[in-house]
Order: C-alpha cells, then sequence, then structure tokens
C-alpha cells in the first residue's frame, strides 16, 4: 500500500487495516506451510504495511500526548 493513503488514513481506520493485514498474514503462512511459496513476496509486504501503520499511529499518540 501506498505511504500516502496510509497517511490520509484516521486512527481508526489504521487499525481496521491492521487487522485485515494480520488477516492476510496468517492466510499467506498458511499456504507457506502448505508448500505455496509463492506467498513470499506479499508476506513482506504485509510486514512493511504492518510496521508502517503502526509507526503513524504512534507518531499521531505521540502528537496528542503533548
Amino acid at each position: 500500500m501506498k505511504k500516502d493513503k496510509l497517511r490520509d488514513l484516521d486512527p481508526a481506520e489504521m487499525r481496521n487495516k491492521l487487522q485485515e493485514i494480520d488477516e492476510q498474514s496468517f492466510r499467506v503462512k498458511f499456504q507457506i506451510s502448505m508448500g505455496q511459496t509463492d506467498g513470499l513476496k506479499r508476506m513482506r509486504e504485509n510486514r512493511r504495511d504492518r510496521a508502517r501503520l503502526l509507526t503513524y499511529l504512534r507518531n499521531g499518540e505521540l502528537r496528542g500526548a503533548k
């Protein structure tokens, strides 16, 4: 997912997106364990998107605390 799209989301949407990414990651891990290795690229993308979302959420928390 593009960074610009992630930044435009409000915190509730970010949390929903995190949940979706976690579900997708679970499915991809399951596919990889079944021998379908084409999901490795998607797994990496999910991991990066999840980290970006967590970073944006944390930045929003810190801005709100000041």
